[in-house]
């Protein structure tokens, strides 16, 4: 099953049960791992390893899928935002209910108390800007693009702005909760140093204003002054920026320098850091 795949099944509603041997299967039930054999290599490896039922999925074809967080897992709460390399599937005929005296009652199914849950599932824009004609500016546009072809946990979405600061406005305004915002920042240190920070959003939204809008550039801040003049001021933001070393001559630059191009990968680690951070209600700055 491919990425689109995945990530269009993740979008349908999720099973809240299934019958099993006499018993019941649902999200955090504890199972033990009895893969089939001539399966997966790595599903053969966890063979009687226990595990908690993340969640039930079904595919298109009505096929049920058992989404499960392995107990020794040192990781597994990276595996309950449903991060890759932490969740693993099983059909249900794969899983082995453990003694019923051992499952939480039915009403405390959630595998997190209800206020974690919902941080961990709270919705959050990654926004990737810059112009990819003026050499390192287009940083944003690149880690964004990184993003775009992995897992995202649930309720993140991450866009490609390019330099469509009225669009990233009108998101700005739209969106619930956390922004990161993804760009190049010149700020003197070293090409390729990422740093991050949470701009001062009443000082950005009481400026002047005498920055020039343009619908087709990108400032962050004046971004921001723009979503605020629009009648809704942004909720919490973050910026996560790179040193760039080059903007490219005077008829423009395709393509990240070597510094900046060798950030891209760690860039977007840390970005779906920041999310679980911000989920976590820690510091992100």
């Amino acid at each position: 099953m491919n990425e689109w795949e995945w990530r269009a099944l993740e979008d349908r509603p999720p099973v809240e049960s299934l019958p099993h041997d006499g018993g019941e299967l649902r999200p955090g039930a504890k199972v033990t791992l009895r893969p089939r054999a001539g399966g997966d290599a790595m599903d053969l490896f966890l063979a009687g390893k226990v595990a908690m039922i993340e969640s039930i999925e079904q595919d298109y074809e009505g096929t049920f899928h058992v989404a499960v967080v392995l107990d020794e897992d040192p990781g597994r709460d990276l595996g309950l935002m449903r991060q890759p390399g932490h969740r693993f599937f099983y059909t249900p005929a794969e899983v082995e209910l453990c003694d019923q005296a051992d499952q939480p009652p039915a009403a405390e199914a959630s595998p997190l108390p209800a206020d974690a849950a919902a941080a961990a599932m709270a919705p959050l824009l990654i926004a990737g800007i810059g112009n990819i004609f003026l050499g390192d500016d287009g940083f944003g546009v690149a880690v964004a693009q990184r993003l775009l072809a992995g897992a995202l946990p649930p309720g993140v979405k991450v866009t490609d702005f390019g330099i469509r600061s009225l669009d990233l406005a009108y998101a700005l305004i739209d969106a619930p909760g956390w922004t990161i915002l993804i760009d190049a920042c010149p700020r003197g240190e070293a090409p390729g140093t990422l740093f991050v920070i949470e701009p001062d959003l009443e000082s950005s939204a009481a400026s002047d204003g005498s920055t020039p809008v343009d619908a087709h550039a990108m400032n962050p801040m004046v971004v921001i002054r723009m979503a605020s003049s629009l009648g809704g001021a942004p909720k919490r933001i973050l910026v996560l920026g790179c040193e760039p070393a080059t903007f490219g001559p005077e008829e423009g630059q395709l393509g990240l320098s070597r510094q900046v191009d060798a950030a891209v990968g760690e860039a977007a680690a840390m970005a779906l850091e920041l999310v679980q951070k911000i989920r976590r209600g820690e510091s992100a700055s």
